[in-house]
C-alpha cells in the first residue's frame, strides 16, 4: 500500500505518463477514491496541456520533458523568491563594478569638475555677501548708439570690495572695448575690461587698486582696442563719485 505522500510526489509523473504500468494503474485506482488528487491531476493536466506531449521528441536528453515540466509548475512566486536574491545579488555586484571602473575611469575628470563648481559656489557666495553688507549703492545712466543703460556699483564698505554691474548696453563696436576705471586721488587707475553680450548684465567683483592713493569714484570709457595701458584715451560714457 502506497501512502497519500507517494500520490502527491508523483502526480506530474502519472500526467505526463512517464509511470509505468504498474504504477499507472496503482495511480488509477487511488484516483478514483481521492477527491484531493483527482483535483491536483486535473490541475497539472490543464497547466500542461499547451506541451506538445503528444509528438514524438526527436533524441531528447534525460530528464529534459520532466525538468521542463518541473519549470512550469513550480509557478511565478516560487520562480521569483528562487531567482530574486541570485538576482538581486548579481546586479549589485553588477552596479558595484560599474561604479568602480566608471569611478576610476573619470576620477580626475570629475575631481576637477567638483573643484570648479566648488570655486564657482563660492564666488557665488563672495559675490552675495557683498550685495547684502553693501553700505552704498551708486547708480548712473550709460548711452551707447542710441541704447540706453546703465552702471550701478555695490559698495561694501567693510571688506572695501565693489560688485559692479553695466546693464541694457550693446557690445562693443569693432575695435572697441568698455573699460571699467577707478578715480583716485592721484589720477584714473585702470580697472576691468567689461565684456558685454547681446541682452544680457555684465557683473563683476573688484577690489580697491593698490596705486592711485584714496578712492573717489569710479567710470566708464570706450578704450580702442589697441590701449591696454596708462590713462584713459577713448570715449568716457559714464562716471560716478562716491
Amino acid at each position: 500500500m502506497k501512502s497519500h505522500e507517494w500520490f502527491v510526489e508523483h502526480g506530474v509523473d502519472y500526467a505526463t505518463g512517464t509511470l509505468d504500468a504498474d504504477d499507472m494503474a496503482t495511480f488509477e485506482a487511488h484516483l478514483i477514491q481521492c477527491e484531493e488528487c483527482r483535483r491536483e491531476t486535473s490541475r497539472i493536466e490543464a497547466e500542461l496541456a499547451w506541451l506538445p506531449m503528444g509528438l514524438a521528441p526527436a533524441t531528447p536528453r534525460p530528464g529534459l520533458r520532466r525538468r521542463i515540466i518541473q519549470h512550469v509548475l513550480e509557478g511565478k512566486s516560487r520562480r521569483l523568491q528562487r531567482w530574486m536574491a541570485p538576482a538581486a545579488l548579481a546586479a549589485s555586484l553588477f552596479i558595484a563594478v560599474g561604479a568602480w571602473y566608471a569611478g576610476n575611469a573619470r576620477a580626475g575628470g570629475l575631481e576637477a569638475q567638483l573643484a570648479g563648481q566648488q570655486a564657482r559656489v563660492a564666488a557665488l557666495q563672495d559675490t552675495l555677501s557683498i550685495m547684502q553688507q553693501a553700505g552704498r549703492v551708486l547708480q548712473t545712466s550709460v548711452e551707447v548708439g542710441g541704447q540706453r543703460g546703465g552702471l550701478v556699483i555695490f559698495a561694501d564698505e567693510v571688506t572695501h570690495r565693489w560688485n559692479v554691474v553695466v546693464h541694457g548696453l550693446p557690445p562693443a563696436p569693432p575695435g572697441g572695448r568698455y573699460q571699467f576705471w577707478f578715480i583716485c586721488a592721484d589720477g584714473m587707475v585702470r580697472g576691468a575690461e567689461v565684456e558685454v553680450g547681446p541682452g544680457r548684465p555684465m557683473m563683476f567683483t573688484t577690489g580697491m587698486p593698490a596705486t592711485g592713493g584714496d578712492v573717489m569714484g569710479a567710470a566708464l570709457t570706450m578704450e580702442p582696442v589697441v590701449d591696454t595701458a596708462g590713462p584713459p584715451r577713448g570715449k568716457k560714457l559714464a562716471y560716478l563719485m562716491l
